[in-house]
């Protein structure tokens, strides 16, 4: 990678989270002022140097004399920063503590080619994350699993690295040990238990031992799903139950992470020699020129296939895919509901009847066995059950199990009523048709005056139609309740649907991202022994393992696989589903967001047939008509021939999501449109010899239709070319998609965020009574600055689309004159992702300095009035053209040091 970047000022561009999905906003627009939630500033940075490292061919004793001379100019500029992590074998450079001014100067030093902020991880989601609970030995019937484990394919002998949380290796599933000889053969713990990147005082600060134990739970979820072997007839097997795991613990056991730890751990997995490496994490809204992105490019070239999730942004909208997973390199995976449904369950008398549910966070897990009777709190059609209103409860709840219906007040209240009234348990059961739903009765917060304390008594959830049988029961009689009573399946009324959760695409460079998909839309998998041994999560996190699983199962199958040859032939043989915002109707989803379609490991395990580029990536439509050049390759024993068409999926407009209650007319909703491209091909059908290989090509006319909902122009558009077998069989397909219309028409500054549209010029200042703390204040007219006490000029900007460089121009305010044709800017940014939603933005600070040299030296501008352009350069544009340029010029600011 040559990039030439600064990213000194980046206001921390992305905030990652586990399935790639998440952002905290700096923060929230309230008419002309911006009360901060959280500094999205980053306080460590990834220096990248020149030289190659050592997997793409560097040379020890060049990156030491090139570390050398980095310190020597580092110490000679005299820059504050303490090094994190020294990275040298699949990534050339160092990760360092220090402000972003300083960074700013790094990134000026001689040998330095490129500056990237240090991104936080939010910390992995907790168990019951949406309704029920499909099971890894459902998901595996959707994708061939179950088809190519009968077949042999068990993953026997690949090594898959897990960089998560770290692994349980005491669970019986998966190995009861740890070390040489067991399922989890290698791992490491790079931060310790006590590491939160997002905490203060130590918490922020790695403290490394070999023990990679999971007290989160994610990691051990994520293995689980990938190489889980049952130990009981009731526990998991995952998709390739003989591969060895490694574990590679990047989380304590609460709170966030960092991207440098991240990489730290990429090289070691690389060390132990992962042939796999999983990564059920990401970097939201990013672009694949990340440090993650470039280190998993790296571990790909050299064998090693890294698969990663797409994210959990769907609701953000287009553009919402998180690195790794959106980089070329990288298997990007989508997330689909699962056809059927597993639960936990328990039994009721008088007839043993069983009962699944999900078990509510925020309360003790629901016991593993003994009997208690049930008692109801109201009524089937009393929707202030258990409520505070409805005070106060039955007193024979006392001493039993108390069955509460949903509805009127939040679950904790009821929860907490039920157990200040003596009950030993709670079961709440749904209000609306469906299955159960899954709950938190974990304390608000704020905390509520009344009731107060949090719930002490296990709580589960269950659907309207078995809480309507018990409280009919009730009605007549005593019921018993008996934990333990193993699980029960049901079907999944959303099955093989694009859970709504999963990223869209494209890649902020256009390229069609996500890859495939699999079932990640809520998986019951193994989980730590001290936490109930098994839990149900949702997220590109569980889809990833399960790709993961069955790139080990065709390493097994075909060792010789490169990692980008089983990333295309997954693709060739991957089934598209119809949209889930009407399955009736039978759409094919976006391509945009569920790429080649679901995997299907068995077809692909003995193809003998492929085709390449198994995916085309055309850019923008405003280059017209697109002729692309696929071989078909058959390394069979008999020709064959395939009859050629195409199919288009749905478009879908370039929307970002809204944010809460403000600024969210109904327009802002993610439009969806019948596809437009057309497909013509050179000839209808092709042959392909036994042993060889034949040419089709075909000519894609992009979706004609840009307009979308105003402001926004363009549209996302795709399909799928369809090669069918003449004598019957499943087809190869290859997707296809773009953006319609020019991609420079989109404007990162569009101006939308509050009452006064950003960017701002502004002042941060304490905020008016009653909100706490300080806040922005915007300054339209203009506004002095002393540079004293944190006096200092901020520039607040929303990014509505990625940026490809965003520039800082000092000018003179009469005259309009940059300082210095060359150096004048106080920091510029490469690579900047967008915002999250449309009321978040980035923040940025002049400290009163400009650049005054190739070296990065910082010089005090003199005291006067000047105007700072704010420049962004659009994504895919081309610095040289002016009309890919947007700039927006600030009010006068007028620096005046005492």
């Amino acid at each position: 990678m040559s990039i030439k970047s600064m990213n000194a000022l980046l206001a921390a561009a992305v905030v990652t989270t586990l399935g790639g999905a998440g952002y905290v906003p700096a923060a929230v627009a309230s008419g002309d002022t911006v009360s901060i939630a959280q500094s999205e500033n980053a306080t460590a940075w990834f220096v990248q140097l020149r030289s190659r490292p050592l997997a793409e061919g560097g040379k020890a004793t060049t990156l030491a004399s090139e570390r050398t001379k980095f310190k020597s100019a580092l110490k000679g500029a005299g820059v504050n920063a303490t090094e994190r992590f020294d990275y040298r074998n699949l990534w050339n450079g160092y990760s360092l503590q220090m402000t972003s001014t300083e960074a700013a100067r790094v990134a000026r030093l001689p040998g330095v080619a490129a500056v990237y902020p240090v991104v936080n991880i939010d910390a992995p989601p907790q168990p019951d994350t949406e309704g029920s609970a499909p099971d890894v030995g459902n998901s595996i019937v959707q994708t061939g699993v179950n088809i190519a484990r009968a077949q042999g394919w068990d993953g026997k002998g690949i090594k898959v690295g897990i960089i998560d949380t770290g692994i349980d290796y005491d669970h019986p599933d998966l190995g009861s040990c740890f070390g040489a000889g067991c399922k989890v053969a290698y791992g490491y713990d790079f931060v310790g238990d006590d590491y939160n990147s997002g905490g203060t005082g130590t918490a922020p600060i790695p403290n490394p031992d070999p023990d990679p134990d999971d007290c989160n739970g994610h990691g051990t979820h994520v293995a689980g799903i990938t190489g889980a072997k049952a130990a009981t007839p009731e526990g998991v097997t995952g998709v390739a139950p003989e591969v060895t795991l490694g574990a590679y613990r990047v989380f304590g056991c609460a709170g966030s992470s960092s991207s440098d730890v991240i990489n730290a751990a990429l090289e070691r997995a690389w060390l132990d020699g992962m042939q796999v490496v999983n990564m059920s994490l990401g970097a939201a809204l990013q672009w694949p020129q990340y440090p993650t992105v470039y280190m998993s490019g790296v571990l790909a070239k050299n064998g090693v296939s890294v698969v990663a999730s797409a994210g959990n942004n769907g609701a953000t909208g287009t553009f919402s895919l998180g690195a790794p997973g959106v980089g070329a390199g990288v298997i990007g995976v989508a997330s689909y509901n699962n056809v059927a449904t597993t639960q936990l369950a328990f039994s009721i008398t008088d007839d043993g009847r069983k009962v699944g549910f999900n078990q509510a966070g925020g309360s003790p897990l629901a016991p593993l066995g003994g009997s208690t009777a049930l008692a109801r709190t109201g009524t089937a059609a009393s929707l202030a059950d258990g409520c505070n209103v409805s005070r106060p409860l039955p007193a024979e709840i006392a001493g039993k199990i108390a069955l509460i219906r949903r509805g009127t007040c939040p679950f904790y209240e009821k929860a907490r009523n039920a157990e200040l009234a003596g009950a030993v348990g709670v079961v709440i059961y749904n209000n609306a048709a469906g299955p159960a739903q899954s709950i938190t009765v974990a304390v608000p917060v704020p905390a509520p005056a009344d009731p107060v304390g949090a719930v002490g008594i296990p709580v589960v959830s269950i659907s309207q139609d078995d809480g309507v049988l018990i409280d009919g029961r009730l009605a007549t009689g005593a019921v018993n309740l008996t934990w333990g009573a193993g699980t029960v399946t049901a079907p999944s009324a959303t099955g093989d649907l694009i859970s709504t959760f999963s990223s869209y695409g494209l890649a902020p460079t256009l390229d069609l991202k996500p890859d495939v998909g699999a079932p990640g839309g809520s998986i019951f998998s193994t989980y730590p022994l001290e936490n109930g041994a098994y839990a149900t999560l949702s997220g590109t996190s569980m889809s990833a393992p399960h790709v993961a699983g069955a790139v080990a199962m065709m390493l097994q199958a075909n060792p010789g696989l490169k990692p980008l040859e089983i990333r295309d032939r997954l693709q060739n043989h991957s089934d598209p589903k119809v949209w889930n915002g009407n399955p009736a109707l039978g759409f094919l989803d976006v391509v945009g967001r569920q790429g080649a379609g679901m995997i299907d490991v068995d077809d692909t395990i003995n193809a003998t047939v492929g085709v390449t580029p198994a995916k085309l990536p055309l850019g923008e439509g405003a280059a017209g008509p697109q002729t692309r050049t696929l071989t078909v390759r058959n390394w069979g024993a008999t020709p064959v021939t395939y009859n050629l068409s195409s199919v288009n999926g749905l478009s879908v407009g370039r929307l970002i999501a809204p944010s809460g209650a403000t600024n969210t007319p109904a327009a802002f909703t993610q439009p969806h449109f019948l596809g437009g491209a057309t497909v013509k091909f050179a000839q209808p059908s092709v042959t392909v010899p036994a042993g060889g290989t034949a040419v089709v090509k075909a000519t894609i006319t992009p979706d004609p239709n840009t307009a979308s909902t105003a402001p926004f122009t363009g549209r996302i558009y795709g399909g799928y070319l369809v090669m069918t077998p003449a004598g019957g069989g499943a087809p190869l397909r290859v997707p296809f998609g773009g953006f319609t219309g020019d991609y420079q028409s989109v404007p990162p500054l569009d101006g939308f965020n509050s009452a006064t549209p950003m960017p701002w010029l502004a002042k941060l200042l304490p905020c008016t009574p009653p909100t706490v703390g300080n806040c922005f204040f915007s300054q339209p007219a203009g506004a002095t600055y002393t540079l004293a006490a944190g006096d200092n000029p901020w520039f607040t900007v929303h990014f509505n689309h990625h940026v490809r460089r965003v520039e800082f121009q000092i000018v003179d305010a009469a005259t309009g004159t940059p300082l210095d044709p060359t150096y004048s800017n106080f920091t510029d940014s490469d690579y900047v992702g967008r915002n999250g939603t449309r009321t978040l933005f980035f923040s940025f600070e002049w400290t009163g300095k400009r650049i005054a040299d190739a070296a990065g030296t910082l010089v005090d501008v003199p005291n006067g009035t000047y105007r700072v352009n704010v420049r962004a350069l659009k994504a895919n544009g081309v610095a040289t053209v002016p009309a890919h340029w947007q700039v927006w010029t600030s009010p006068v600011v007028t620096i005046a040091r005492p």
